[in-house]
């Protein structure tokens, strides 16, 4: 089965050819630039460039893939969460090719494409595992009993992993978005610079908070010189990013161990941070377990991920509705309700 996959839930706009679920045919994406001067997304902005590119995408995906729209027999697009105005570009868009060709439809949730954007990478993946989803919307940490069967175990209280690197690089002069510049930079430099806090919530639970670490990062900044930022900027970088990973590995480690899974996912845009990668799967090595990412161009937004879950959504539950809405908020546990009902 062939599946179109739509991704317009912040600022890439993307088209996606898949087979089964698994073999990437195309996947054509376009990251938008003009939000790099405003130091983050511009909701409207996005939405204006989705409307711009989506059928000159979408055209591209068909002709990579060597298919026509006639080939193609399901069509699913992401309904949320995201910003909404740039999810209405892609869903109302997909919704309209589903509607004129009289194709099956199925309308997906962002976070189950991340998901399985390690099933298309690493098809021997156990179906029970605990995976890491950190990007600049979300960090959460999930354990998938199967594909459809989530129980989310812990999630930030506040600022997500990828949003704290991206306000640290603007802090420090790097731009946006800020992660692999800091990524980068933090190679060069020494994580035990400066021992910035942990933020690890005293019940032990699985919850995550990265506000506090950003605001000791300010404070710190504050009281150095502008020359003393500059000569000691990879260091800076490397103690942060340090602070981060060792947060999240620490929570994942202690969850694998509790749950008993030998399979760990890591997922979303953070999961390119060549740290995060290195940390995590050291410390599951040592606990006899094995860490899987997908490929770089898995990790940010895509749409291939998004015509494998549409996928395996639809061998799980059939169509979806044609008059399925977009949510800017859309709880992962929510999904087959707003799927079927909206």
């Amino acid at each position: 089965m062939l599946t179109l996959g739509i991704e317009t839930s912040c600022d890439e706009t993307s088209a996606s050819v898949v087979y089964a679920g698994e073999s990437i045919r195309s996947n054509i994406i376009l990251s938008q630039a003009d939000h790099s001067k405003f130091g983050g997304v511009v909701p409207e902005l996005a939405s204006r460039a989705h409307v711009r590119n989506i059928i000159p995408i979408y055209k591209q995906a068909l002709e990579e893939a060597q298919c026509q729209l006639e080939d193609i027999e399901l069509i699913s697009a992401t309904m949320g969460p995201g910003l909404v105005g740039a999810l209405l570009v892609g869903l109302s868009f997909a919704k309209g090719l589903a509607f004129a060709t009289g194709k099956p439809f199925v309308p997906v949730h962002h976070i189950e494409g991340h998901l399985s954007a390690n099933l298309l990478s690493h098809p021997e993946l156990h179906p029970h595992h605990l995976t890491l989803i950190v990007s600049g919307g979300h960090t959460m940490l999930v354990e998938v009993k199967a594909f459809g069967e989530y129980r989310t175990i812990g999630q930030t209280k506040d600022d997500a992993a990828g949003e704290a690197f991206d306000k640290i690089a603007k802090l420090l002069g790097l731009g946006y978005p800020g992660g692999a510049q800091i990524d980068k930079l933090a190679k060069q430099g020494d994580p035990n610079f400066y021992k910035f806090p942990r933020p690890i919530i005293k019940d032990q639970s699985y919850q995550f908070s990265f506000s506090g670490l950003k605001t000791a990062v300010v404070l710190y900044v504050d009281k150095i010189t502008e020359k003393e930022k500059s000569d000691s900027l990879p260091h800076i970088c490397a103690s942060f990013q340090e602070a981060v990973v060792d947060v999240l590995a620490s929570k994942t480690v202690r969850a694998a161990d509790e749950l008993g899974v030998s399979h760990i996912t890591l997922s979303g845009g953070v999961a390119a941070n060549s740290r995060l990668r290195t940390v995590l799967s050291d410390r599951l090595k040592a606990k006899g377990k094995k860490l899987f990412y997908p490929e770089m161009s898995l990790c940010t937004d895509n749409a291939a991920m998004i015509a494998s879950a549409g996928y395996y959504r639809y061998k799980k539950e059939g169509p979806g509705n044609l008059i399925a809405n977009a949510f800017p908020y859309l709880p992962l546990e929510q999904i087959e309700s707003e799927e079927k009902d909206t």
